[in-house]
């Protein structure tokens, strides 16, 4: 049989280590599909029901692997679905390799039927952006595409016409000099370790070591360097603020760690941000200024692999580019031990009581059930590896203050896009990567109800996934931003019926239980856990239950009341459950 584009294509991709493609056919990519089909006893499809959905699988078997995510889809309508898991891919500094089709080169420009110009569309979006329109060019194109994916940790789109897919694979209809197939001799592009200038490590040990009140920042940049990042902070008698997307770098249960920062994080964290007056930031370029030290306040170091995200945020005294685990390690022996532990005692007896605080609202006897509790049960019942997935919404506030990052745990969410959906998707593409491990989804349902086909696709695919629902009827994250800049709440909770999201689980062939009682909850989720197959536990929450920031800032709190004099609908309930959070705060 004559080998075609297509299964050059499929043949390529399994010569560089791909496993997985997900996506969704379509009669723009028929050529493609054969292809695939061609090599499927080493390349598996995962058939989806969106296609938004299929570039958030790529994107979360990427993030949790550190390997090629590869999507496709159809021209036209199936292009444009990608374009979100895309961008999720983009701006978390992901690589991810999405394919297309597209119309025959004959008709292009014709406005034939779905005739999207797809290399326009992905502009912004793919760093490697081509149309491949001769045979000769594959596979080395899909070489630079691979590469530039890999390299710079970002998005690399291929569009492929439909004469062009089932073209003999070594056909040249322009007579060109064939370029010949390029050598396969390194398959895998791993990440470059890279070392940091003396004269830089130099600079930054000066500052670290002037510093009387140093703080650590830590992102996902510091993932697979805990024990540095660790080693340093013993040495600078440091606090450890994290991110949320780097939540797992460091165990929250450690004593050096006061959690997270930003809206979602710690009123401890927060506070000693204000304070400090040096910061080491690794592996991250933490977006959110505000919560970072005055300029001027602080003196910064900041270490990072990408030259480009440094001193976005904050004038930096130090800049160190390298790979965060061996700076860190090459760090350490220059600096020296702060025999001042004041600082860093200080924000350690916040943090107990903040922990205590978040304890206290945990609360197994409120009805309706408290999300916090909620986060808890499914916290107290995971494994010591568990991998968690989250939603963008209310629930990454749960997620981030209740779900304790021990052991191998991992967490993962769409962190500078902060979209709605990716947390059933990223479950099943991280299952598919890691078929040994537990894997959590904790979605709101407005996020889930986006995607929730994808289940089925779970079930199918024999992917022992398990979700919780945190079900409040509403978007509630939009519904407290809008109290929060003083206007009464609108538009953002469903209609009566709820929701039941069991019996959707359980017509797909999955477990799934509706839970309502507080009482029941714990039981659930451990049932839900323990089951061989997809399982989901869709749990009624309180809608009234307020996502507080760690530190509420007077301009918040004169929002929250003007909106209630303005005629929030819901004040009475509301007022209740902030009313009841403060008082199990004064008992803790």
């Amino acid at each position: 049989m004559q080998e075609i584009v297509g299964e050059s294509l499929a043949r390529r991709l399994v010569d560089w280590g791909v496993d997985t493609v997900f996506g969704l056919p379509g009669d723009g990519i028929n050529g493609l599909m054969e292809g695939f089909r061609r090599q499927r006893e080493k390349l598996t499809f995962v058939l989806v029901h969106h296609e938004e959905a299929a570039a958030f699988m790529a994107t979360g078997y990427a993030k949790a692997t550190g390997r090629l995510g590869v999507c496709a889809a159809t021209s036209g309508p199936g292009a444009i679905h990608l374009l979100n898991g895309l961008y999720d891919a983009k701006l978390d500094h992901t690589p991810v390799l999405a394919i297309t089709g597209m119309q025959e080169t004959s008709v292009l420009g014709s406005h034939y039927q779905q005739e999207v110009h797809t290399p326009l569309l992905y502009h912004d979006v793919a760093d490697y952006n081509l149309m491949v329109t001769n045979p000769q060019q594959v596979p080395g194109v899909v070489d630079i595409a691979v590469r530039n994916a890999l390299a710079k940790r970002t998005v690399s789109h291929l569009s492929f016409p439909n004469d062009v897919q089932v073209a003999a694979a070594g056909a040249d209809p322009y007579r060109h000099v064939s370029p010949g197939e390029p050598p396969m001799s390194s398959p895998v592009l791993s990440q470059p370790t890279v070392p940091a200038a003396q004269d830089d490590l130099a600079r930054a040990a000066e500052v670290l070591n002037a510093g009387r009140k140093v703080a650590m920042l830590v992102g996902i940049g510091a993932r697979g360097a805990r024990d540095e990042v660790l080693a340093v902070a013993e040495k600078l008698a440091s606090p450890v603020v994290k991110t949320l997307p780097g939540k797992m770098v460091v165990p929250d249960d450690h004593p050096l760690t006061t959690g997270g920062l930003g809206l979602l994080g710690t009123r401890p964290s927060e506070e000693l941000m204000e304070e400090c007056d040096t910061l080491l930031m690794v592996g991250t370029s933490f977006p959110y200024g505000k919560y970072l030290p005055s300029p001027g306040q602080a003196r910064v170091v900041q270490i990072d692999v990408d030259a480009s995200l440094v001193g976005l945020r904050l004038p930096v005294d130090a800049a160190v580019t390298a790979d965060a685990r061996l700076a860190l390690r090459q760090l350490l022996p220059m600096l020296q031990a702060h025999s001042d532990r004041s600082f860093l005692e200080k924000y350690q007896r916040a943090r107990d009581t903040w922990r205590a605080e978040m304890v206290s609202l945990q609360d197994p006897s409120r009805h309706p059930v408290a999300p916090q509790y909620l986060m808890s049960c499914v916290d107290a019942a995971a494994s010591s590896d568990a991998i968690l997935t989250c939603d963008s919404g209310t629930i990454a506030t749960w997620a981030a203050r209740h779900w304790t990052i021990r052991g191998d745990r991992e967490f993962y969410l769409s962190g500078n896009l902060a979209t709605m959906a990716p947390g059933l998707p990223y479950a099943i593409a991280m299952q598919r990567a890691y078929p040994g491990r537990q894997v959590i989804a904790f979605v709101g349902d407005g996020g889930f109800a986006m995607l929730m086909a994808e289940f089925l696709t779970a079930v199918r695919h024999e992917l022992p996934i398990k979700v919780v629902i945190n079900n409040n009827n509403s978007y509630g994250q939009i519904l407290w931003e809008q109290i929060v800049l003083g206007y009464p709440e609108y538009a953002v909770r469903h209609r009566q019926p709820e929701a039941d999201f069991a019996a959707w689980a359980r017509a797909c062939g999955g477990y799934g239980v509706k839970v309502t009682d507080p009482k029941a909850l714990p039981g659930a989720v451990r049932e839900a856990l323990a089951h061989p197959g997809p399982a989901l536990v869709d749990c009624d929450v309180n809608p009234d239950e307020p996502p507080m920031p760690g530190k509420v800032r007077y301009e918040q709190a004169q929002h929250f009341t003007e909106a209630f004099l303005r005629g929030q609908p819901h004040k009475v309930a509301t007022l209740a459950s902030v009313a009841r959070d403060k008082i199990n705060e004064l008992r803790s």
